[in-house]
């Protein structure tokens, strides 16, 4: 039965402790027309399906929570309800598209369905269209997220994709058969741990220096419980969003990051340092070097040979957590310290770290893990102030239904006190970072915007 792990079940227990956040990833594909009707569009989402059989199912949950969640076939599953339809409020501008993504990422996602939706959004500037994707956290993260644009995206403008035929369903568990199996993965936790620990110590030296080197990145992540300086940018937040979107050239972003010896990574995270910079001191606040702390998601995934003809969605990610030099106010020397630090906790394998832990989590028995995150979620946190999350996108042009992709913009959850967020991806010769604010906190959001592309310019005027 395939269940939830505990980092994708992590983000179904932060929706349950705070019913106003919504944990939906997603982004807006703008396309130049003209738009196709509802009915090409969902005959093209229809025929493709088989290609995400993740998309069909929904999760169902264990009597008395005995085991994680598990995806399940969708027996009453209407096409209808996950491909919908929008239009962009006159005039249709910048403005009123990204309120249009605020009004349609902000509402939770339905339990009870598939967690998944495509909106054929008309309206946009110049004629043009877009599709406005959006699936739950606990079923993909941004890297394996990408892998669902084929769903209706093409290399070429009249390519085919290879559909495989559809998998027979299988019959629907009853409810005590579920609680029953739940029950029996309980019971046979402790045989699972003694398994692991017996391989454990028949492992070979090279993996006992990886947890080692796991165990070091735990004793460093442990400094990130000290809590950061107090802000404006942490506190409370409604269930309500903004949104906006900054666009840079991917050549001008190469170019920067040569002459500075770093990496994208790198000097995406220092611009936003620098809007974050110019943020708090339009608030009157000193942007202090422990004011913002981000949690930096970073992908564990090993690359795939081949494609494959079938996507199953996941999320395998850990997570660097720095702080942004908002206290600098030189942009190169803001570079180079975001630089040192990435490369210094690396070093000190943070990353591993993070894997270690849910790793560890999946051998726990699942009311126990389960309560202990509930529990944590419900206590305020002091230590991270923002999420940047950056995702290499399609580095060639794109089609759906012959009509070339001119734009990805990506959106970003928040949750727990952040009340903003960045997410970035690259799409051919652009580079995208799209800022998610609480609506009633972040009444300036834009402030944060202006401010990366500021930052952004005078890294590329240097």
């Amino acid at each position: 039965m395939d269940r939830l792990t505990p980092l994708a079940d992590a983000f179904l227990e932060v929706e349950d402790v705070d019913p106003v956040v919504s944990l939906a990833i997603g982004s807006l594909a703008v396309f130049e027309g003209p738009a196709p009707t509802y009915r090409e569009f969902l005959a093209m989402i229809e025929a493709r399906l088989p290609l995400v059989p993740r998309y069909r199912q929904r999760l169902r949950s264990v009597p008395l929570d005995l085991a994680a969640p598990a995806w399940v076939a969708d027996e009453d599953f209407d096409l209808r309800n996950h491909v919908l339809r929008a239009a962009v409020p006159s005039p249709g501008g910048a403005r009123e598209v990204a309120g249009l993504m605020a009004t349609l990422m902000a509402p939770r996602m339905d339990r009870s369905r598939p967690l998944w939706e495509c909106w054929l959004c008309e309206g946009l500037p110049d004629g043009r269209w877009a599709v406005l994707s959006r699936v739950h956290h606990c079923l993909a993260d941004g890297v394996s997220g990408t892998d669902l644009y084929r769903l209706f995206l093409d290399p070429a403008p009249n390519a085919s994709p290879l559909v495989p035929d559809p998998a027979p369903a299988a019959p629907a568990a009853t409810d005590t058969a579920f609680a029953a199996r739940g029950l029996s993965e309980l019971v046979g936790y402790p045989a699972r741990v003694a398994t692991a620990v017996g391989r454990l110590s028949r492992t070979p030296v090279r993996s006992v220096n990886a947890v080692a080197h796991a165990a070091r990145g735990l004793l460093d992540l442990s400094g990130a419980a000290r809590p950061v300086h107090p802000s404006s940018l942490l506190g409370p937040i409604g269930a309500d969003r903004r949104f906006t979107w900054v666009e840079v050239s991917m050549a001008e972003v190469h170019d920067v990051r040569r002459r500075c010896g770093a990496t994208v990574n790198d000097v995406a995270l220092a611009a936003i340092a620098g809007g974050f910079r110019r943020l708090l001191l339009g608030r009157g606040e000193t942007p202090a070097s422990r004011t913002v702390r981000s949690l930096v998601p970073v992908s564990t995934r090993a690359p795939r040979s081949e494609p494959t003809r079938e996507s199953t969605p996941d999320n395998q990610v850990s997570l660097l957590l720095p702080y942004l030099p908002v206290d600098l106010a030189d942009p190169l020397e803001r570079v180079q310290a975001v630089h040192r630090r990435l490369h210094r906790m690396r070093a000190a394998h943070q990353p591993e770290a993070g894997v270690g832990i849910t790793s560890a989590a999946e051998l726990g028995p699942f009311p126990l893990v389960s309560w202990g995150l509930r529990t944590a979620w419900r206590f305020p946190q002091h230590q991270v102030t923002t999420v940047t999350t950056n995702v290499p996108g399609p580095p060639v042009e794109l089609y759906c239904l012959g009509r070339p992709l001119r734009s990805l913009v990506p959106w970003v959850p928040i949750a727990d006190h952040l009340r903003v967020g960045v997410a970035m991806l690259s799409y051919r010769d652009t580079l995208t970072f799209g800022i998610t604010g609480d609506h009633e906190s972040m009444p300036d959001l834009q402030v944060l915007a202006d401010g990366i592309a500021e930052s952004w310019s005078e890294l590329a005027a240097r």
